[in-house]
Order: C-alpha cells, then structure tokens, then sequence
C-alpha cells in the first residue's frame, strides 16, 4: 500500500517525461478501447445510503437472492429498513447476507466477478459499499479542515463506517463478512469496538489479501536500502502532493502509461497472463483515487494492529486467502491471520499478486460459495 501510494506521486511527477514521447495518443486511444471492453464495473445494485457518527455519508448497494435489482427495502438513507410485511421480515431474519468491503484505492466494483458469481448463485443476500473517500461515497467529513475536520483517518474509523453501513443495509440476519486488504483491517476494527454484535451476528469471514498488523515492516519487493529511503521519504512527498492535488491530477492523467506499469507489477503475480481488459479495469479503480485521498489514508497503516481481535471470528467459519506474490501484504500476513483462528481454511495461490479477486476470480468464487455452504451447513 505504501508502493501504491508512492507510485501515484511519482507518476504524477513525470509529466515533463511523457510529453517527450512520441505515441501518447495512440496509447490513449488503446486504453479508451480496453475501458470499451468487457462489462466491467458496470453491476448495479439497489442503491442507499448510511451515514457515519462524523455525518459523512456512505454508498452501498443491496442485491436480493434471485432479484440482484430488485428493491431491498423502503425508508429514508441511513435508516432502519421498513417491510411491507411480516412474511417478508421473517424470511429476511433468515436469510444470509453476505457484505464485502474494498480495499485502498479501490471501489466496491473490484468485486465485479464476485458480483457476477452470486447472483448466479441466486440464494443469498448480498452488500457492496464503498469506504468513505472512495468511489461514490461522499468525501470523509471528519479529514476535511475545518472546525470540526482535519481528523487523520485511521483503521478504527473504518470499522465505525463499517457498522453504520450493517447497522443500515444489514439490520437483522446472519452476516458473512468478506473483505479485501483495507477492507479486511475495517473487518477487524469492526470486532475490536464491536465484538458483542459480532459474536450475536456474524457467522463467518473471509480475509482476502489482508494483513492484522506489521505493515510497517513490509518491504513491498525493494532491496532494504530502497525501502528505508521509501519509508523516510514518502509520507513527506504525498503530503506534498496533496496540497497540489489539481495539478497532480493533470500529471496522473499525462502519465498514464507509466501508472500501468506500476499498477500491474503490484497487482498481479503473473501481469502478462492478466487479460488486458481487466489490467486496465484496474488501473481504471486505483486512477479514480485522488491523490489527497492516498495521502489521507496511508499513515493509518503503519498504525494498523489488530491481531488481537481476530478473537471475535473464531466462533464462525473463515477463509484466509492471499496470493504467494503478493507484494503489499505478503502471504505471512496471511498465515499470521489464520494462526490466530485455528479453524480457518488457509490457502496461499501460487501466482499471483494483492488483486487475487480479479486475478484468479474463479478460485475466489469457488472459495466463497464453499465457505457460504459451510455457514449454512452449520
């Protein structure tokens, strides 16, 4: 996270190169092809809104089993859901939710081939949200200067967000939680303030690509002399960054050749077998990430240890999955996560790198629709 971060910044410093280069628009023209190519991104759900304790208001979309557009519910954003009757309520009580949650510089559509899996599977709920700042949910009050702003982000603050978004979307029922790098650390920050809904409500978790702690530590691929210039220098230069986040904005866009590189080297494992379209749909999410934003939201990962409340999911099933390459939360991470819950199913896939869901889509959905038949087994 700390590279993805850095490569942001130092794309956007190389503006002045890209205008040396002779086909830039040839190579725009072929990445307005690939964005053409492929549905991806485009899955909507019903769409509402919860808001956070800071006021800030969060997007999320509801599928219902067999009806993925079908209304979820009545009532006002943010609110208790309302039903038009009692059978529905009591069939609703019952019915498995599963809620996913992004990662950093992500949207809840990096989910797409997940999306596309269970609603072909047709039999359980499911929410998508995106974690403030991010995708269509609304900028975090909280960060913004002001009296009542300039707060730092941090991973607790996301499992607050977390719980406003179930305490909206998700308001009786088995939960299945599932997350993605961040959104697996918002998962944990969710058990650490909340470890008494968690154990009344939540009967199984997947931790897909996330880590519990020790980020700090990383060294994201680079030679030790590499990263411990990275760790001294870039917090300083995204601050910098992001107080010339318009102009910053313009260089991302001129450079956009070198961001792929960057993107899919800490992606993906094996970045020439990617299929082009989805390479470029990610690229596509982590573009869409202000550059204010990145900064915003990195320190809160050095400051991320949450191993202890892992302790909260050991009463439900969990799936810890990571890729063998990935470079921004290493397989250790992984194992560290299912050592603390003796139960979980751990697998390491050889491979690939930190976007496993759109890598090896298939294997994840595999996974998933295990791990739902294993919840409702119990």
């Amino acid at each position: 996270m700390g590279v993805a971060g850095a490569a942001i910044g130092a794309v956007a410093a190389g503006v002045a190169l890209e205008r040396l280069t002779v086909h830039r628009a040839v190579r725009r023209r072929a990445r307005l092809a690939l964005d053409a190519t492929g549905p991806y991104g485009t899955l909507r759900g019903v769409a509402g809104t919860a808001v956070a304790d800071d006021g800030t208001e969060l997007h999320y979309e509801v599928e219902e089993p067999g009806h993925p557009e079908a209304p979820a519910a009545e009532g006002g954003s943010g609110s208790r859901m309302r039903r038009k009757s009692g059978s529905r309520r009591a069939s609703r009580s019952q019915t498995l939710t599963v809620v996913f949650s992004h990662g950093y510089c992500l949207t809840q559509d990096s989910w797409h081939f997940q999306r596309e899996a269970l609603r072909e599977l047709g039999t359980v709920r499911a929410v998508y949200w995106d974690q403030r700042s991010h995708g269509r949910s609304e900028r975090g009050r909280s960060q913004q200067v002001g009296a009542v702003g300039d707060v730092p982000v941090s991973i607790d603050r996301l499992g607050r967000d977390l719980m406003a978004v179930l305490d909206a979307a998700v308001p009786e029922g088995p939960v299945l939680l599932v997350g993605h790098s961040m959104g697996g650390m918002t998962m944990m920050a969710l058990a650490a303030q909340y470890p008494d809904w968690v154990a009344e409500r939540v009967v199984g978790a997947g931790f897909v690509g996330t880590s519990a702690g020790g980020l700090g530590e990383v060294t994201y691929g680079l030679p030790s002399a590499g990263i411990s210039v990275m760790r001294k220098v870039v917090p300083g230069v995204l601050k910098a960054l992001a107080s010339h986040s318009a102009l910053v904005e313009r260089g991302r866009a001129a450079t956009a050749d070198l961001l792929a590189g960057w993107v899919k080297h800490y992606s993906f494992g094996e970045p020439r077998t990617v299929d082009p379209a989805v390479a470029r749909f990610a690229e596509r999410l982590i573009e869409s990430t202000p550059i204010d934003v990145v900064a915003e939201f990195y320190p809160a990962f050095h400051a991320h240890e949450k191993g202890e409340a892992l302790a909260a999911f050991n009463d439900g099933h969990a799936l810890v999955i990571a890729g063998e390459k990935d470079l921004l939360t290493p397989k250790a991470h992984s194992e560290a996560i299912a050592a603390a819950l003796p139960g979980a199913s751990l697998e390491i896939v050889p491979d690939t790198g930190h976007l496993l869901m759109l890598e090896r889509p298939e294997l994840l959905n595999e996974r998933l629709r295990e791990l739902i038949a294993e919840v409702r087994g119990r």
